[in-house]
């Protein structure tokens, strides 16, 4: 059996959004850009990694839809762990979240129903995963 590319499916679906350029990402994996802006990128490894503003990023981790950054937990980086094509959903509403902030189109009710409607990013809370 052959190991799906989660990368890939994130990627199949936010380079259909206006202005995204996806390419190959420097430590492998993709990276998503927007006007030559970082939305995220995804490790081979089924890791997202989106810096967000630190406020966005503590409520992201409180509300268990993203995990600090593994290698720099105190900045704005979270990291989103997608183990099957289930997660891509999730992966992709937080690329989505992350594209409409850097576009200026964001407003503080959608960050607030992102970050508290469990409807719209996978339920972690399940996870096995440290918080």
């Amino acid at each position: 059996m052959g190991t799906i590319d989660l990368g890939a499916l994130v990627a199949r679906i936010v380079r259909e959004w206006d202005g995204v350029d996806v390419r190959p990402y420097r430590f492998g994996g993709v990276e998503v850009r927007l006007d030559h802006r970082e939305v995220g990128h995804v490790h081979m490894s089924g890791i997202a990694d989106l810096l967000m503003p630190v406020r966005l990023r503590r409520d992201l981790v409180a509300a268990g839809r993203a995990e600090p950054h593994r290698t720099q937990p105190h900045s704005g980086w979270i990291s989103f762990r997608m183990r099957s094509e289930h997660d891509v959903p999730a992966a992709v509403e937080l690329f989505r979240l992350n594209y409409e902030r850097l576009r200026g189109s964001v407003r503080r009710r959608a960050v607030t129903s992102v970050v508290t409607n469990p409807t719209l990013l996978a339920d972690r809370s399940t996870d096995d995963l440290p918080a």
